[in-house]
């Protein structure tokens, strides 16, 4: 089974020391998260190496890429597996020089499907749209609309990731729309059982034999 199918596990600004996080982080992935993204806006640069350091090494032990969101460096200075551009992040191309040739490369693109088509000429490995629903993370996002999934199934040759407000409810039409993966914050982080929560995600996916 590919690695780009299933769950995505996004991680919280929320203060937290790199042990707690990492801690939480294992229960998602025994729960059956495919894909880790460490995303701290706020932390100072010692935190975010001390948190990012601690999930690469949570995630080598477990066999699940890592991804650093938006910053490049913090990237290649701990050997993550890859990285997640936004819209004022490096080029595809340039984060591709940096990490190497089977890093894995990300890039938001929001409710443009002309930006999709970019990044994916630019060499980007996914594409992650959204938001699908209102988010905690991200309340005044723009919102993006489930036929937007079909369109990019058929014309972008990339693996797709949805993003924004997605819970256990209503993730399933997006997979049924074209969505590859889920990526999600707080419906993980701030469930009661993390491990049960990331289940509740993972059994809307289609199993292999029935792909």
């Amino acid at each position: 089974m590919s690695r780009l199918f299933g769950l995505y596990l996004v991680t919280p600004g929320t203060p937290m020391a790199p042990a707690d996080l990492a801690a939480i982080v294992e229960r998602a992935i025994r729960g059956g998260a495919r894909l880790v993204q460490y995303r701290d806006k706020d932390a100072d640069p010692a935190t975010r190496i001390a948190k990012a350091e601690a999930l690469l090494g949570l995630c080598r032990a477990r066999g699940v890429p890592l991804i650093v969101n938006d910053d490049l460096g913090l990237a290649a200075r701990i050997g993550a597996d890859g990285v997640h551009l936004g819209r004022d992040d490096p080029d595809p191309r340039l984060a591709r020089a940096r990490l190497g040739p089977d890093a894995l490369i990300g890039v938001s693109c929001y409710a443009d499907l002309a930006r999709a088509l970019d990044a994916a000429t630019a060499g980007a490995d996914y594409l992650a749209f959204g938001s699908f629903f209102r988010s905690t993370t991200k309340p005044n996002a723009l919102r993006a609309d489930p036929a937007l999934l079909r369109g990019a199934r058929k014309t972008l040759g990339r693996p797709l990731v949805a993003i924004g407000g997605i819970t256990p409810d209503n993730g399933g039409p997006l997979i049924a729309a074209g969505a590859d993966m889920l990526a999600v914050v707080s419906g993980v982080f701030d469930a009661p059982d993390c491990e049960a929560a990331a289940r509740a995600y993972t059994r809307l996916f289609p199993t292999e034999d029935s792909r």
